[in-house]
């Protein structure tokens, strides 16, 4: 009884830190994800003051469509830079909080392990093969978490490449349109 006592008090406490580990992952990444929306917020304002001043100093339609193309370009990598941003937060968070669930998964496997050898040496003649079924199951439904979780890994790879494949795309086709008119007045 004593220790089904200290096992269950044991329990909790793993899950309190647990608790507490997945609410300053959660925090931490509030936090981040508020300082840059900040950060981004101030130099959005003053980009706009910079270029409202830059235009109001345009003497004619030649400059304007200069100024247009000179703006468009660092609004546009900006933007793409604010997004690889708040994709590395995601991302981040999400690879601290799989490695909590997975250290919680490895700790419950230990536990069902260790409570199924206790179970098995005090059950009775013949349950055996009923033991031996209930660690074959255990280790398929490991072997499948296992197999989920490098699937996700490869997809979340996967993503992450096309993320910047399609973030390296498209500030090559904002600084290809920037120059596109550029070229044409020369012409």
């Amino acid at each position: 009884m004593n220790a089904t006592t200290e096992q269950f008090a044991s329990a909790n406490k793993a899950n309190v830190e647990t608790l507490l580990t997945i609410a300053n992952t959660a925090f931490a990444s509030a936090e981040r994800l508020a300082a840059l929306n900040l950060n981004t917020a101030r130099a959005i304002l003053e980009d706009s003051v910079a270029n409202a001043k830059a235009l109001l100093a345009v003497k004619d339609v030649q400059q304007l469509v200069a100024m247009q193309t000179t703006l468009a370009q660092p609004a546009v990598e900006k933007a793409v830079a604010y997004s690889r941003s708040v994709y590395e937060i995601a991302t981040q968070t999400q690879e601290e909080l799989s490695k909590v669930v997975e250290g919680q998964f490895s700790e419950i496997n230990k536990n069902v392990a260790s409570a199924l050898d206790k179970a098995a040496k005090n059950a009775p003649a013949g349950s055996d093969v009923a033991v031996a079924a209930v660690k074959s199951a255990i280790a398929a439904a490991n072997s499948a978490y296992d197999s989920m979780t490098k699937a996700a890994k490869q997809v979340a790879e996967i993503a992450e490449a096309n993320v910047a494949a399609a973030t390296t795309a498209t500030v090559k086709a904002v600084g290809t349109g920037a120059a596109a008119p550029k070229a044409k007045k020369a012409a």
